[in-house]
């Protein structure tokens, strides 16, 4: 579940606490999390290496290490990444994946209740080769209207999934789809080719109002999802259209509507968002 406003508040509120540290201890409770790499191999490559930065590339978290190579994190469906104020035991320990120890006594607790996270040693030397398989990020400079336009115009297909598909757009997961597409009043199904200049433009505009209020907000919590410090976000308390199937459009009294559109639960108020 975690996309880029719950990423990228995780990496906001961990990078401070990380940077300059060294890994001290690793300590892996679950093989499944390197795989296909084995957790002996993952902690002799980063044991004892200086953490020089944490950034975010889509929906992953890298700790940039000494000499170049990084340490890369996928929370996917259920993961979470928090400062553990000790050593967990009893019930903590249920869903512990991996266990970070820092220099300082920082303990960083990888928790994952359905197993989908991924936690993978990259060198340096790959690096260039690995993100490239990721399309741009949605609010750097480059990310333009004439660049979503160009995305959009060479693809038939529904623009939900298009705006999906990390490897056209970096981040954008099943909320923050939803909640762009009906900001901008443009309906999941339709064809990406068939978006005018106009729609484009407001496409844009609604990405980006939409992740920049999320990351304000921490990210939204309605699964399992809880910041770097354990707290709940707060953008799930102003969700336009997602998971509220059912509730009146404040625009124009018509009932939201959930449809599957590409095999995901998809929420839209039919009227301002006309097929």
């Amino acid at each position: 579940m975690p996309e880029l406003p719950e990423v990228e508040t995780i990496r906001r509120q961990l990078e401070p606490v990380v940077r300059g540290r060294a890994i001290y201890r690793v300590t892996i409770s679950d093989e499944k999390i390197t795989a296909p790499a084995s957790p002996a191999a993952l902690r002799r490559q980063v044991r004892g290496r200086r953490i020089e930065a944490l950034e975010r590339r889509g929906k992953y978290l890298r700790f940039l290490l000494a000499g170049g190579d990084a340490l890369v994190v996928h929370l996917r469906m259920t993961g979470t990444l928090t400062v553990a104020a000790g050593r967990p035991r009893g019930e903590e320990r249920r869903h512990l994946r991996l266990l970070l120890e820092l220099d300082d006594g920082t303990l960083i607790a990888f928790h994952d209740q359905r197993r989908f996270g991924r936690v993978l040693f990259l060198p340096a030397a790959d690096a260039e080769e690995y993100w490239q398989r990721l399309g741009p990020e949605p609010l750097s400079r480059s990310f333009t209207a004439a660049r979503l336009g160009e995305i959009a115009r060479r693809r038939q297909k529904p623009v939900k999934p298009l705006l999906m598909e990390q490897g056209l757009i970096a981040g954008i997961g099943n909320i923050y789809a939803d909640e762009s597409l009906f900001l901008a009043g443009i309906h999941p199904l339709r064809s990406s080719a068939s978006l005018d200049e106009e729609e484009i433009a407001r496409l844009h505009r609604a990405i980006r109002d939409t992740l920049r209020k999320a990351i304000r907000l921490q990210g939204s919590s309605v699964d399992t999802y809880r910041d770097a410090r354990g707290a709940r976000g707060g953008y799930q308390d102003v969700f336009q259209v997602h998971r509220r199937q059912g509730e009146p459009c404040p625009r124009c009294g018509t009932a939201i509507e959930k449809i599957k559109v590409g095999g995901r639960g998809t929420y839209l108020w039919p009227r301002c968002q006309e097929e």
